[in-house]
């Protein structure tokens, strides 16, 4: 018999070994996992989308929980935003309940805006003539909704293998209407949006994070639910974007449980805020969440947030690699209002163009859309563990070997080719790849003095192997990174590549 208690391996063009994916890298000797943060008290990230003008739809508000998708050479970017004219509707600070709604009504009232950009720095907000704002369509509000202003969240997935055009583009979001469950629409081009005609379609939840996973969507956000009081990040599924889950799988929970003594009120414990937005890179899924941190008072004006990582290989339990590690640190900014904690909050804005890695976010509440930037997938890595008397006083032995293999995966008979993303390679030090089976057995030619070393840093440089340059193997392989040379305490292995095409 088969038990199906996991996964079925995902079957990618591409798969990405990541140090912090510890599945992905399951092995490692003498090297220390590290991760780079997106920010510093000293350098603040620069805003990308700020309020508009007088009578624009976002002049005073912008909010992301929205998304960032590169399409076709261009980022398209939809995010949350308000207008004055839109407190004649709602109150922005007031706390209304509108029975019809099931809901809070006022602080929950934002709108659907778009914006492009070809580098992820500059942005535009074109006129997409769809939704009359102010007496004009000359704005950037999209059609979904009916362009209203009852928008929370806005979770959008590109989704170009669907066989019908009209549903290539979809979203999960919350609004006013369906009483804060989640509601779902469809669209050819992400910007004219037909409602499902069974909204809602799942429970009440506040979400930001949405994938297609091996063949299934899934939607996180904080719900309820699970047991104790405190956010944290929940899952539903469904396998034709209509039929969800009425149930939830729990993916992350950073508040105690017992034995040790729990929060008793909101806004008092450790939580993990609107789930996590996700990226999906194949065979590993990132997030990036909201690490709520509560205030003991319970005063929400107090509480503060930096941006943590995690990382999943299920889309469903997710896992901190360095536990309560700041991944973009809060600190007060220009432009954030004072007399709060100084506070962060995601969407799903994560992506690779160019040689950059670039996160968009906000400070929150309605501080403006920021960017943090690394250099291309290099938000993590392993080093040299044993190169500082840090390392030496946790019983680091310089003597030993420091390598790292991979789980096994399987090309099914294509040639492929090994890339490395690594930095600090010189005369002193380099790498080597070298191939194994999946009983960790050297693989003939590809071990050994076979493979050439790597001894110049950069974002992708191809593994060769003294007579070949592509992988041929019969069955599921390994890879096995070396760290050598006289100086291998300079060496920052940031992520290996195995490509089919």
């Amino acid at each position: 018999m088969k038990v199906h208690s996991g996964i079925d391996h995902p079957d990618v063009r591409e798969a990405v070994f990541f140090p912090f994916d510890d599945h992905s890298i399951p092995f490692s000797t003498g090297l220390r996992l590290f991760l780079t943060p997106g920010k510093s008290a000293d350098n603040f990230n620069p805003t990308v989308i700020s309020t508009g003008p007088g009578g624009a739809p976002d002049e005073e508000t912008v909010r992301f929980y929205g998304t960032v998708i590169p399409v076709d050479g261009e980022l398209r970017m939809w995010y949350l935003a308000r207008g004055y004219q839109d407190n004649e509707i709602f109150a922005p600070n007031a706390l209304n309940w509108d029975p019809e709604a099931g809901w809070v009504t006022g602080a929950k009232g934002l709108r659907a805006c778009y914006a492009t950009s070809t580098d992820g720095i500059h942005w535009e907000k074109p006129n997409l003539g769809l939704i009359e704002y102010n007496g004009s369509k000359d704005n950037n509000i999209v059609d979904l909704s009916g362009g209203r202003c009852d928008l929370a969240s806005l979770p959008v997935l590109h989704d170009p293998d669907d066989p019908d055009p009209d549903r290539r583009f979809k979203v999960a979001y919350e609004s006013l209407p369906h009483g804060a469950r989640a509601a779902a629409a469809y669209s050819p081009d992400g910007l004219r949006w037909t409602e499902c005609a069974s909204n809602p379609v799942a429970p009440l939840m506040e979400q930001t994070g949405l994938i297609r996973f091996n063949g299934c969507y899934y939607m996180n956000g904080q719900a309820g639910g699970h047991f104790g009081v405190g956010r944290k990040l929940q899952t539903f599924a469904s396998y034709d974007f209509e039929h969800w889950t009425e149930s939830s799988c729990m993916g992350l929970r950073r508040d105690n449980i017992p034995p040790r003594p729990m929060a008793g009120h909101w806004n008092t414990a450790e939580e993990v805020h609107l789930g996590a937005g996700l990226w999906n890179r194949g065979n590993v899924v990132i997030g990036i969440y909201d690490m709520w941190h509560g205030s003991s008072t319970g005063d929400r004006s107090q509480v503060t947030m930096d941006l943590g990582m995690v990382v999943s290989n299920d889309a469903l339990h997710f896992r901190e690699p360095i536990a309560d590690f700041r991944f973009v640190p809060a600190y007060e900014e220009v432009g954030v209002p004072i007399g709060r904690g100084p506070a962060l909050s995601h969407g799903q804005g994560m992506f690779n163009i160019g040689d950059d890695t670039m996160l968009c976010y906000e400070c929150w509440p309605g501080g403006g859309i920021r960017l943090a930037r690394w250099q291309r997938d290099r938000i993590g890595g392993f080093r040299f563990f044993g190169s500082g008397a840090e390392d030496f006083a946790a019983g680091a032995d310089d003597s030993q070997q420091r390598h790292c293999i991979t789980c096994a995966v399987d090309p099914q008979g294509a040639n492929a080719q090994i890339f490395v993303n690594a930095d600090g390679l010189n005369e002193h030090s380099e790498l080597t790849v070298e191939l194994l089976d999946e009983q960790f057995h050297p693989l003939a030619g590809y071990s050994g003095d076979a493979c050439i070393p790597l001894g110049t840093p950069g974002l992708r440089q191809q593994v060769c192997w003294k007579d070949r340059d592509q992988v041929a193997a019969d069955g599921p392989i390994r890879l096995r990174a070396n760290f050598g040379g006289l100086r291998p305490e300079d060496v920052r292995l940031y992520a290996m590549y195995m490509s089919t095409g």
